[in-house]
């Protein structure tokens, strides 16, 4: 019957067992990892240059259970550090992390440990300041695995002459026989070069390393040869900074492999080699890009760009900056640990107004920083960029120094909206004849006119003492007061009907899909598309039967030239929706009588996300005439 159990445990000695529990009589073999290093089962020393995945240990003395290791960099691109430990217990299907901090994960679980031990799926877990341990039994096996963060060491104990045969690379397994594609990254295998560091010195390096040769370690060497651990002390300090408790990781690992021999806690080597018994970064979670450090501000620790990954933002001085223009709620992102490497804390960080702050996700320690032009502009301004473009500009400014970090800027986009305003037309005595539609959408206040007139050059306006008569031929002009010069006013669709509403089923076309009715030689459409303004012209007539009164109704929008081609030609089909940025339908009307003026109001309705004008409101899905002007009526004579 298996038995499987994992257990925590930690003393200031590093001893996992009683005394009755020492390696003592039996077959015992010693696995250690750290850095990146692997001292296996017959001390040989191999190193791992690359960030995959490996299996450490997998022996039939303990069936269901295969130890893996990850590695990663840290500081530099070309040296990679033991990162995590994983249990994968065979049956129940079960992976236990074990990782940097003292987190320890069951599956995607994150534990709440304590020094005291829970259960979980028959396996005991606790925690406490020196590190985690996991200790299984199988018949007259038993497996120890402790893991402080930076160092694993896996003990196995069994029957006196019975040794444990090991795979993995703790074991009889080469490198690459031992790397575990289930647990590395695409692309892990890639070597990367590194700049020299200068403050490294390897003759200084070897003479701490070569502490182990000395008291109190010396009383150990009978169990414990030292040679393996002092090789790869001088491997991996020769190579990268004595920092981030890195110097006393090896002489940590011989003392805590010594425990597991003699009841003696090598007294006074932690006073000669000035190491802590509290494992370095305890409780300190960092995300995936980063890995627990010093902090050279202070004297705690803080999470750091892991080199990869940061190398190249610091290549170009960048803090990781990126700006999403997401229409009136554009954001931007920086990288947390870019941010702490020139001791800029995230929470000092806001827009030019200074309630508009920075927040930092929990698990990436992204920061992001955003403004709504809308509901809260944050200060934000208009501006105009070299090249005449409208911006909102703001800025990521430093408390602390009420500096601008970096600029945070958008280019002001038009967006898709529909106009929900009520249009009235008043012919009365002495007044302009023109329709007038206001929009308001974000800070941008748009009037948009329809003036009607009696000469190609636009100069003599139509009013209430004009007069007009059959077959003479009006100019109308459509304008937006926009100041933008990249956006267009373009004209879709204009029909004529003898009564005031769009859905009248007697309707003339005057323009299709942006272009003249080819049906009608003295329709004209001039500008459509070019700029702000745009011009259209017939010759005037009333429905034959019906009353003088003519009601004209047009479909236009606001067209952003960067975005699409504005301007129409006779073959082009109508526009979907997602080119337009609004739409104004405005009505007239032209009368051919002398009674009182009309005075019609409409009130455009929404155009259907991702659809066609709503049918009888600018809508001519084809070329379609229902009542044909009367060419032969009499010469009659009309105000307007």
């Amino acid at each position: 019957m298996l038995r499987l159990v994992v257990y925590l445990t930690a003393v200031l000695h590093f001893s996992t067992c009683g005394s009755e529990e020492l390696c003592q009589g039996d077959q015992c073999v010693l696995c250690t990892v750290t850095g990146p290093t692997v001292i296996d089962v017959h001390s040989s020393v191999s190193y791992i240059e690359d960030r995959c995945g490996y299996t450490l240990m997998n022996t039939s003395s303990i069936p269901d259970l295969l130890i893996h290791a990850t590695f990663k960099e840290r500081r530099r691109q070309d040296v990679s550090f033991l990162d995590s430990v994983i249990l994968f217990l065979v049956n129940p299907g079960v992976h236990i992390y074990l990782e940097q901090g003292g987190r320890v994960q069951l599956d995607n679980t994150t534990m709440m440990l304590n020094t005291t031990a829970q259960v979980v799926h028959g396996v005991e877990l606790s925690k406490n300041k020196t590190g985690v341990s996991a200790k299984m039994s199988h018949s007259n096996y038993t497996v120890t695995v402790f893991f402080d963060g930076y160092t694993a060491q896996i003990h196995i104990k069994g029957p006196s002459g019975q040794v444990p045969f090991v795979e993995g690379l703790c074991g009889n397994s080469s490198i690459s026989e031992a790397r575990s594609s289930n647990y590395s990254a695409s692309g892990c295998e890639t070597q990367y070069v590194d700049t020299t560091n200068s403050t490294i010195d390897c003759n200084k390096t070897a003479e701490y390393c070569n502490l182990l040769k000395e008291a109190p370690f010396n009383t150990s060497h009978s169990n414990i040869k030292p040679d393996p651990f002092i090789t790869a002390c001088n491997y991996t300090l020769c190579k990268y900074p004595a920092v981030d408790g890195l110097k006393c990781q090896f002489l940590e690992a011989y003392a805590r492999a010594s425990s597991l021999y003699i009841n003696d806690t090598l007294a006074g080597w932690r006073t000669k080699a000035n190491c802590y018994p509290q494992a370095f970064c305890q409780d300190q979670f960092c995300s995936a890009h980063e890995f627990c450090g010093d902090n050279s501000t202070s004297n705690g620790t803080r999470c750091h760009c892991r080199a990869i990954f940061a190398s190249p933002y610091r290549s170009q001085n960048s803090l990781g900056y990126s700006v999403v223009c997401n229409g009136t709620s554009p954001y931007a992102t920086l990288v947390g640990c870019l941010l702490e490497d020139r001791n800029i804390h995230y929470t000092e960080l806001h827009l030019y107004d200074s309630s508009c702050r920075a927040e930092q996700d929990n698990v990436t320690h992204m920061v992001t920083i955003a403004f709504d032009t809308e509901a809260n502009p944050c200060g934000t301004m208009i501006k105009m960029s070299n090249d005449s473009q409208f911006m909102n500009k703001n800025g990521i400014m430093v408390s602390s120094n009420n500096e601008e970090l970096l600029d945070f800027s958008c280019p002001i986009v038009i967006p898709d909206i529909s106009f929900n305003f009520s249009m009235e037309i008043k012919i009365k005595d002495n007044t302009n004849s023109s329709t007038v539609a206001y929009a308001t959408f974000g800070y941008w206040n748009t009037t948009v006119t329809m003036k009607a007139y009696s000469d190609p050059d636009r100069t003599q306006a139509v009013d209430a003492n004009s007069t007009l008569h059959l077959n003479q031929k009006i100019w109308f002009e459509l304008k937006a007061d926009i100041l933008d010069d990249q956006v267009a006013l373009v004209t879709h669709s204009c029909y004529a009907t003898n009564e005031p509403s769009p859905n009248s089923s007697l309707r003339y076309n005057l323009i299709i899909d942006s272009c003249a009715n080819p049906a009608d030689n003295t329709v004209t459409v001039e500008g459509n598309g070019e700029s702000a303004s745009n011009y259209f012209s017939f010759k005037m007539f009333h429905f034959s039967g019906k009353s003088g009164d003519v009601f004209l109704h047009c479909s236009i929008s606001l067209c952003v030239k960067a975005n699409e081609t504005c301007t129409p030609t006779q073959t082009v089909a109508r526009r979907e929706e997602d080119s337009r940025v609004g739409e104004v339908r405005a009505v007239r009307n032209v009368r051919s009588d002398r009674r009182a003026p009309a005075e019609p109001s409409v009130a455009p309705t929404a155009r259907p996300p991702g659809g066609r004008p709503p049918q009888g409101l600018g809508a001519v899905p084809e070329r379609h005439q229902t009542g044909a002007p009367d060419a032969q009526a009499p010469a009659s004579v009309a105000p307007l």
